[in-house]
């Protein structure tokens, strides 16, 4: 292609894709579409999901590799805190925001250890 074939400059090209993405930006946030979170203690810091024992059940497979995180009961809550990091400590909810107990069954709870709900 030969210079008098060209109709826009290199960096006209380069100047007009940074405005289209300025612009871009810029209409998300005034129509409200770029979500910010104001407080920065709710919000996810990791991924969980149980895995279901049997009876009967020989082994669970799972990484021989432990995490960096241990499991605490803080008040009445499961809670998950950090090895590596003394002071982070996050209660554990399920996907509808509930907190996941811990301690002393309740009444009316199955006893996984004995397989059958208190009398």
């Amino acid at each position: 292609m030969s210079q008098s074939e060209r109709r826009y400059s290199v960096r006209t090209l380069i100047a007009a894709a940074f405005i289209a993405m300025v612009v871009t930006v810029l209409t998300l946030e005034t129509s409200g579409r770029i979500d910010h979170s104001g407080s920065k203690t709710d919000v996810p810091v990791g991924e969980f999901k149980a895995i279901h024992l049997t009876p009967g059940t020989d082994g669970v497979r799972m990484s021989p590799k432990s995490s960096e995180l241990h499991a605490v009961c803080e008040q009445g809550y499961l809670a998950i805190a950090s090895d590596v990091d003394p002071a982070f400590r996050a209660i554990l909810v399920d996907y509808k925001n509930r907190g996941v107990r811990c301690g002393q069954l309740r009444a009316g709870a199955v006893n996984p250890a004995a397989g059958e709900a208190p009398q």
